[in-house]
Parts: structure tokens; C-alpha cells; sequence
């Protein structure tokens, strides 16, 4: 099976491929993700789903976060060689959001079509959680959410919401009010994360960043920006 490496045809597509999800036992499609090299190379290693995110930048075993896996059973490649399709004994739920299937919203109507089946808040931490549901708010009536009026406001206004926030919140350490700081906080970290989701940046690339940090000295840090 590893052949099917040479096979795939990466530079189509800057490197990275379409990848369908079924289950296996009922042919459900289960989610659209997309693999690099290593990724298929990864996944054929394992035997379990591994994908490349665009947004966090960087390979994921499925069901790292969530447990919810996804073990291969077969792997089909496509006529043009550049799109596969996964059969899998999905673990758990294969959708962020504890559903079993990523596609559950009728198009014509906007009615969901399938019901929450796990809780996922505490498998993937509230802060991903709630870039998750900003992001699922993009295209929502402004009128009715707070979230797509910003994100679909002029830049400058959302933008002037986080200087406000971040101001609020330095006034609140600075009168040593802890509820405050905690209140404030929370309305900064959320004004962060509408702006981040306007630029499709996932909280787990800030992150990835602090990771990088770690064993670095301030000024090391600095410099290494500079130069």
C-alpha cells in the first residue's frame, strides 16, 4: 500500500490533497479534510486517520484531542490521482461539534438535520470550542447575532473592540479587582478570537508559537524576530 504515495499527484494542489471520510459498515460520509505527504504517509504507518489542518498548519491524528479515532479499513484513490476516499471504523464522533457527520445543515433551508450526540467542550478546551462557533457564525443573520454583526461590520469596529477590551481589562488589574480582571478577560479573549476568525487564524497556531518559545530567553525571543 505504501506505492500509493508515488501515485498521488501533490503539486496539483500545492501539496496537499482532498480527503473523503466514510464509515465503513454504512457508507456515511463523515467529514472532507485534506492530507499532505507525510500525513498519508503517517496514516498508512498507523493504520489510523491522520490529516494536515490548514488552519492550525500542521499534521493531526484525528481523535487526538477527542479520542474519537478513526481506523482504517481500505483507502481508494480517485481517477485523476489527486483526491482519496478513507472507509474507517470511526470512534466516537467524526464532527467538532459531537455530531456524527461534518455535513448535517440543509443548504436550502439551514435546518440541522442530525443532533448532537457528545459533548466535545471539554475534549477540545472551551478557547477552540468558541473559535469553532465563531467561525460557524460567519454567514449568520447580523441582525440576531452580535458575532456576525462584527464579522461582517467594517474591520475598524471590530478591531476598535479589542483596543476598548484590552483598555477595561488594564484597569482592572491595575484596581486589583479580581472579578473585573476575570470579567474583562473573558470579553478580550473573545473580542481576540473574532478578529483571529476574520483572518481564518486558529488559536492553536498562538499556541504552536508559545510552544516554540519555551527554552527561550525574552531577549533571545525578541532578537530572533528581528533578524
Amino acid at each position: 500500500m505504501n506505492n500509493i504515495i508515488d501515485k498521488i499527484d501533490f503539486e496539483k494542489q500545492d501539496g496537499l490533497i482532498p480527503v473523503i471520510t466514510q464509515d465503513n459498515t454504512t457508507n456515511e460520509v463523515l467529514m472532507l479534510a485534506y492530507m499532505n505527504k507525510e500525513a498519508v504517509q503517517l496514516t498508512l504507518d498507523t493504520s489510523y486517520a491522520h490529516y494536515f489542518s490548514r488552519s492550525k498548519q500542521r499534521i493531526w491524528k484525528k481523535g487526538e484531542s477527542s479520542s474519537h479515532t478513526q481506523a482504517i479499513k481500505s483507502i481508494m484513490m480517485d481517477c485523476d490521482n489527486d483526491t482519496l476516499l478513507l472507509k474507517v471504523d470511526q470512534e466516537g464522533v467524526a464532527c467538532h461539534t459531537g455530531r456524527k457527520s461534518c455535513f448535517f445543515t440543509d443548504v436550502s433551508t439551514g435546518n440541522l438535520q442530525s443532533e448532537i450526540e457528545v459533548n466535545t467542550t471539554a475534549s477540545y478546551g472551551i478557547i477552540e470550542t468558541l473559535y469553532q462557533t465563531i467561525q460557524s457564525k460567519k454567514n449568520d443573520d447580523p441582525s440576531t447575532s452580535y458575532t456576525a454583526k462584527l464579522l461582517q461590520g467594517k474591520q475598524n469596529s471590530m478591531l476598535k473592540k479589542i483596543v476598548e477590551e484590552a483598555g477595561e481589562f488594564t484597569f482592572a488589574v491595575k484596581d486589583n479587582d479580581t472579578e473585573e480582571i476575570i470579567y474583562e478577560g473573558a470579553d478580550l479573549m473573545y473580542h481576540c478570537l473574532v478578529a483571529m476568525a476574520s483572518q481564518n487564524v486558529s488559536p492553536d497556531r498562538i499556541k504552536q508559537e508559545l510552544g516554540r518559545r519555551f527554552g527561550l530567553s525574552g531577549i533571545e525571543e525578541k532578537n530572533s524576530r528581528e533578524d
